[in-house]
């Protein structure tokens, strides 16, 4: 079911669709902290579009958006020097989940990742998200942290 879907970078014009995603799948502290007015994030969503370290991913079916991630690339000195990878926000939208699109989405990821030469991939997810814990697992994740969060 994914062969038309395509991995692009995203674009200002996806900004809508990917607070959507993101509020449809917001768990925990970010449940009703969200807006949802494109205008209140243009200006971050501006700066992530132009900072070298990171990118900000769209899975497309035709032109609609179907997922998302944000990857991060980080400096560091483990791993020899090698950077690592964060990811953050990986979502799909619900009706289209099970059909290979995160998937899809993740070995783009890592891709860019080998590309990149870095050490390793790691994602933090809200722990109430045991479908998405599982799909990580799957796709070879070692969940071998336990995280913490102070709000801001």
């Amino acid at each position: 079911m994914t062969a038309d879907i395509r991995i692009e970078k995203a674009r200002p014009e996806h900004l809508a669709d990917i607070l959507a995603l993101l509020i449809a799948g917001a768990a925990g502290a970010r449940v009703g902290q969200e807006t949802g007015k494109v205008e209140d994030y243009r200006e971050a969503f501006d700066a992530m579009l132009a900072a070298p370290e990171m990118d900000i991913y769209v899975a497309l079916d035709g032109d609609e958006v179907v997922g998302t991630y944000q990857i991060h690339f980080m400096k560091g000195l483990a791993f020899r020097g090698r950077s690592r990878v964060e990811l953050e926000s990986v979502h799909t939208r619900e009706d289209r989940r099970g059909q290979g699109i995160g998937a899809r989405m993740m070995a783009h990821a890592e891709e860019l990742a080998r590309a990149a030469n870095a050490g390793l991939m790691q994602l933090t997810s809200n722990r109430v998200r045991t479908d998405a814990h599982r799909f990580y697992v799957r796709l070879g994740f070692d969940q071998s942290h336990l995280g913490f969060k102070k709000m801001l």
